[in-house]
């Protein structure tokens, strides 16, 4: 095994999920205050076939103004890689880190679209650090820092 080259490729970018909930409307649209956004993320990995893993990052994005919801999105954007020959401490940061930014600009785009389609003006989300976030879920230790959501 030693002697055989690493294999990292992308097989397929999808939008395996998405949902748009506005279950105050239409009377919330009225309101003229400014909601409050809430926005959660989430990374997985899980193994397809040999040498062949789905990575998938979700967003959720919830604003509300008061206790009453705006709008809810939920996005799930996935990636079918094939990864092979990598030792296995290198496994988890390249399904924890470089697969994840790979697919996390397609959910970015998604969730803009999907709640500019909703009638709202466009939530973007910001650039992530999968690498701060995986190591922050590595090291326990951390856990005094802000909390990570990757599951």
């Amino acid at each position: 095994m030693a002697d055989q080259e690493p294999v990292f490729q992308i097989q397929r970018v999808y939008l395996k999920e998405a949902s748009l909930e506005q279950p105050n409307s239409p009377a919330i649209l009225l309101e003229q205050e400014q909601p409050s956004v809430d926005i959660q993320l989430g990374v997985e990995a899980n193994p397809v076939a040999e040498g062949i893993y789905e990575v998938c990052v979700t967003a959720t994005v919830q604003t509300k103004i008061q206790d009453r919801t705006v709008f809810l999105v939920e996005a799930k954007q996935a990636g079918i890689f094939e990864i092979r020959n990598l030792a296995p401490e290198q496994m988890g940061q390249v399904m924890g880190i470089a697969c994840p930014q790979i697919v996390y600009p397609y959910l970015r785009g998604n969730v803009a679209d999907l709640i500019q389609r909703g009638g709202f003006p466009p939530v973007h989300l910001s650039e992530i650090n999968f690498q701060a976030m995986y190591e922050q879920q590595q090291n326990p230790a951390g856990a005094d820092a802000a909390p990570s959501s990757l599951q």
